[in-house]
């Protein structure tokens, strides 16, 4: 095939060459070129290979156009989307080689344990050992992925696939390696299922525009007012959708309304706060209440009583705070509104409102049918397929308002990471490792508030997507039962203190990236108010426990909502 590559430098199109794409003539070929050119190409193959190598160049640039249709006007992809074509290419042209050093440390750490793990007397011997080490060498590859350039979904899976091979090797037979591991994955693949479903829902809303519905109605300029409107719109915004995507529609939002400044970006870290906040309190708002609400250790109902002012607080407290600053007391921003120019796609209102009912759903249809709450987000999506299907029937040029485009953009690689990290933890605690955790915890700290405020400090530098999982490993509802205080400070906590830090949770994680801010920059203008939030959010729960305060109950009577 190399001797034919001199051969397409000369395929040449008269007086059209400048063009990428040559004027189409009725003509036959041989007139395209001049005599003296064609008597070099009419000869047998040749000209085929010329003819291929137009063809070529020119599917090449329609599937250049076919990305740029999935970009914005900036160049970059639309936030909810998934690229890795413009985020390899992006890569490509920032990645700076970084030292080996540590790369070769960590695969030589890897190589070893992978040792060690072939003895199997040694492993059967030492099961909790080499577990707790594979694990903890296999946290630090996730949080150090970026230095070692390694992608931290396929750290998760071959973590979980590494710590199941100790176990079975580690239990009493292969046959209950594989009756605990089966019962793992079930419980697992419910989650997994539940935020495939959401995320394409969001992704087909945000396809039609849908959220520009909530965005036209944000007019003010006034930085005060501003940050409060931002802040409460999040709030509510997350506690129906996810926190990382109320956050990206958000921010993406905020681009359109200030000029990059400093004050733009604590509008930003408004966003995260009030993300994390607004998750906490409804059981479909963040991946860590789901997670506890698809196991049972909270209901509906009673979270969003227990939670809601709490949560309140804890995005109060800091929006108070943020408003004496000399960046929101400075001059007000007074950018045009471009969002006027942004059309919605047709029907684009309909889908909103059937994606919208779709999600507030789900929790109806659990306590209705009694079954998972995956069930009731799947039967959403399946209404929301059909309804696109319909409404778009013919349409061949509006493709990616279709459920089949919306799942090729949505975030499945944060979907696998969140299967390893579960399964992961899962044969932690089939070993007992968590639950001798526990014990531990509960004789050296015997206040079940501390344990769970600790849980919420900590979630700030490690994902709270493992914690909530371990902390739900190390304790039982025969402990604590459905509802109690422990799960529901857990709830709060576990969702609420990653906002302490700017890698705390995967709205400051995107946030971060959309915004180019720095991690030290986050810790000096926004953790101090955070950590405020947080601990007045704490305080707040504690005397609306004590005091029997919460949310009408009214509410009580709703008979579907109800116990669910």
């Amino acid at each position: 095939m190399s001797t034919f590559l001199p051969i397409k430098s000369h395929c040449i199109f008269p007086s059209h060459t400048h063009f990428k794409n040559p004027p189409i003539r009725t003509s036959p070929a041989p007139s395209l070129l001049p005599q003296t050119s064609f008597s070099r190409f009419s000869d047998g193959p040749r000209y085929r290979y010329c003819v291929l190598a137009k063809a070529e160049d020119k599917a090449r640039e329609n599937s250049e156009r076919q990305l740029e249709e999935l970009t914005t006007s900036s160049g970059t992809c639309d936030p909810l989307c998934s690229v890795d074509e413009t985020s390899s290419q992006e890569f490509e042209a920032t990645y700076q080689p970084k030292t080996d050093l540590l790369k070769a440390f960590a695969v030589l750490v890897a190589a070893v344990t992978g040792t060690v793990a072939i003895n199997q007397s040694w492993v059967a011997a030492n099961q909790d050992i080499a577990m707790a080490l594979l694990f903890g060498l296999g946290y630090m590859g996730i949080i150090f992925e970026e230095s070692l350039a390694f992608n931290k979904s396929g750290v998760g899976l071959l973590m979980a696939v590494s710590l199941w091979t100790i176990r079975s090797i580690g239990a009493p037979s292969n046959d209950v390696a594989l009756s605990e591991l089966s019962h793992a994955t079930a419980e697992v693949s419910e989650i997994v299922f539940f935020l495939l479903g959401a995320m394409t829902i969001v992704e087909i809303v945000d396809a039609h525009q849908g959220f520009k519905l909530v965005t036209d109605n944000i007019t003010t300029r006034k930085p005060k007012t501003l940050l409060w409107v931002v802040g409460f719109v999040t709030f509510f915004l997350s506690s129906i959708l996810d926190n990382l995507t109320s956050t990206i529609v958000m921010v993406s939002l905020l681009r359109k309304l200030a000029p990059p400044s400093e004050y733009r970006k604590l509008l930003g870290a408004v966003v995260v706060i009030a993300a994390n906040a607004g998750g906490a309190w409804t059981p479909i708002g963040d991946v860590t209440t789901t997670m506890l609400w698809i196991h049972g250790q909270i209901s509906t109902l009673p979270t969003m009583k227990g939670l809601f002012l709490p949560s309140a607080v804890s995005l109060a407290v800091p929006l108070a705070l943020l408003s004496l600053t000399s960046e929101v007391n400075g001059k007000g921003q007074n950018s045009a509104d471009v969002l006027a120019s942004e059309q919605m796609a047709p029907r684009g209102q309909l889908v909103f409102s059937v994606g919208l009912g779709a999600l507030v759903f789900v929790p109806v249809f659990k306590a209705l049918t009694g079954l998972p709450p995956y069930m009731g987000m799947l039967l959403g999506l399946g209404v929301l397929w059909i309804i696109t299907d319909a409404i778009h029937y013919g349409e061949s040029e509006r493709q990616r308002l279709k459920v089949p485009q919306a799942l090729s953009r949505i975030d499945t690689q944060g979907a696998l990471f969140f299967l390893g990290i579960l399964l992961s933890v899962s044969s932690l605690e089939a070993a007992g490792i968590l639950r001798e955790l526990a014990n531990y915890l509960d004789a050296h700290i015997p206040s079940t508030e501390l344990i769970a405020s600790a849980i919420g400090v900590v979630s700030a530098i490690i994902d709270n997507v493992p914690l909530v999982a371990a902390t739900m490993g190390m304790y039982d509802l025969s402990s604590f039962p459905q509802d109690s205080e422990f799960w529901q400070l857990v709830a709060f906590c576990a969702g609420t203190g990653g906002s302490m830090l700017v890698i705390g949770s995967a709205a400051g994680v995107a946030f971060m990236g959309m915004e180019k801010v720095d991690f030290f920059w986050y810790m000096k203008k926004v953790s101090g108010f955070a950590f405020a939030g947080y601990a007045a959010g704490i305080a707040a729960y504690l005397a609306t426990h004590n005091l029997n305060i919460s949310l009408p109950t009214a509410l009580a009577q709703v008979p579907f909502l109800h116990g669910s």
